[in-house]
């Protein structure tokens, strides 16, 4: 079947060619022609699997060729990443139309979003917080919007975006168009359903013999020692075949850590996490799509928005805390019907929540089996080649570690060297001082030495000799000899 068979107009169809996109997922033949007649729908598929061409294509047709400017549609995406990735998606499906599509999300700057709305955009992708904020001060109206998509609602949910969107429905018309699309499927989204969408027809695209995980993804877990980890990674991303990697962290910390360290280690790695500002995470995302950096370490406030077909591994640095969580980890690999591998750290203060995710998603890996950077099963289950260590270039000494490496007599020659070169660590007053210290017997040296020592002698040579007491005069009398 093709895109042309559903229903979706030449111009369009054309389009998607151009990045090599010419047959439709279960997701999308399923969806687009219900959405194309207007029909409310709760579309639930596995992550990477072609949910955003299965709302776009139907919502851009809608609108038509030349649609009027003003806002006529609203896609609403729980996180910055994925703001970015749906506006890009359609913006190629629309390639060929008078249509404006225009993200709308927090860390950037008001003023080119602002223009982008007076302009007369027709598409909103935006995240529900800068939403509401432009709502509210009147510079976006919901009141024309024809067609409204929440996507990955559950995530909004766990983000707790639940009454933002509530309010976003009220700005709108009662007689839109909703769909709704997620990779999970909680009590509470088919609620919301149930409250702003009209009849809807809940549709899920998956084999019914098919697990919860994607049958594409290689699934390995082991139980690993947090010390040892960063040496395992080093030698995983050294495995035959490799190419994109993102590695997820519990914590924003962990991440900032793990790329200094992998840097350190010779790999071209980059972050994304809360602790960069919106320019930063961007930049980062583009070098990864680019090619530029191949590895990508991210927490998980970013795992709806990597969009990134040629991804072939992604490594859990820790366990993630829920199934749902996880299943959108590794769905970041085995994107557009590709293969990946996923690959899980299980720490040993962690075994009851890997316990808790084995048993939901049915993995049937109950005990990870322990493993270090020398295991053998490391090299053999990733195909890493024989003798492999984690790290590709040797650690640069410091310079206080050359020096302190070097024989004592060497040392003292090259500070000497030094001292003579006329710098301000070697002048010839410190040389003198050197010299006088040598000269004086130990015990004068013990008390005019240190800190304050140079000061007192110069007060003696001042003083005339027959000032002060008795003593003086002969300690000065010293000083001279």
């Amino acid at each position: 079947m093709t895109f042309s068979d559903l229903g979706i107009e030449p111009d369009m169809v054309e389009a998607l060619a151009t990045k090599g996109i010419f047959e439709p997922f279960p997701i999308q033949e399923q969806t687009i022609p219900l959405a194309l007649g207007g029909q409310d729908i709760i579309g639930q598929a596995k992550t990477g699997t072609g949910k955003t061409f299965g709302f776009g294509l139907p919502l851009i047709q809608r609108l038509g060729l030349h649609p009027e400017p003003g806002v006529k549609a609203l896609v609403v995406v729980p996180t910055r990443e994925l703001c970015v990735q749906v506006t890009e998606d359609l913006e190629l499906a629309a390639s060929n139309r008078d249509v404006t599509i225009v993200s709308i999300y927090g860390g950037k700057a008001y003023e080119g979003q602002i223009e982008q709305l007076k302009a007369g955009a027709q598409i909103v992708v935006g995240t529900p917080g800068r939403l509401l904020d432009l709502a509210s001060q009147r510079l976006l109206s919901l009141a024309n919007v024809e067609v409204m998509v929440l996507d990955e609602a559950d995530k909004m949910l766990d983000l707790g975006f639940l009454s933002d969107i509530e309010k976003l429905f009220a700005q709108t018309k009662p007689t839109r168009h909703t769909m709704l699309f997620s990779a999970t499927m909680p009590g509470p989204i088919v609620a919301l359903a149930r409250r702003f969408m009209t009849r809807p027809i809940h549709i899920r695209a998956s084999d019914p013999d098919e697990g919860l995980t994607q049958a594409n993804i290689k699934h390995i877990v082991y139980r690993a020692h947090a010390l040892d980890k960063d040496e395992v990674v080093g030698r995983i991303l050294q495995a035959e075949g490799r190419g994109k990697t993102v590695i997820f962290t519990r914590t924003k910390r962990a991440a900032a850590k793990l790329v200094e360290e992998l840097n350190d280690r010779g790999f071209n790695a980059a972050a994304v996490h809360g602790d960069l500002n919106q320019e930063q995470r961007e930049r980062a995302m583009a070098a990864f799509k680019a090619g530029k950096k191949d590895i990508l370490i991210a927490t998980d406030v970013a795992a709806r928005g990597i969009d990134v077909n040629d991804v072939t591994h992604v490594i859990n640095h820790t366990v993630p805390d829920d199934h749902d969580t996880y299943l959108h980890r590794a769905g970041r690999t085995g994107r557009a019907g590709k293969t990946g591998i996923a690959v899980t750290f299980v720490d040993w203060a962690d075994m009851h929540k890997w316990a808790l995710i084995n048993r939901a998603l049915e993995m049937g890996i109950p005990e990870p089996v322990e493993t270090y950077s020398s295991s053998p099963h490391l090299y053999t289950d990733l195909d890493i080649p024989e003798g492999s260590k984690g790290r590709l270039k040797a650690t640069p000494i410091p310079k206080v570690e050359k020096e302190a490496s070097r024989p004592p007599r060497e040392r003292e020659r090259t500070r000497t060297r030094s001292n003579g070169s006329g710098g301000s660590g070697g002048s010839g007053g410190e040389r003198r001082e050197r010299t006088e210290r040598a000269e004086r017997p130990a015990g004068e040296n013990a008390t005019t030495s240190g800190e304050g020592g140079a000061a007192k002698r110069r007060r003696r040579r001042r003083r005339s000799g027959g000032s002060g007491t008795a003593s003086e005069a002969s300690g000065n009398g010293a000083a001279a000899e």
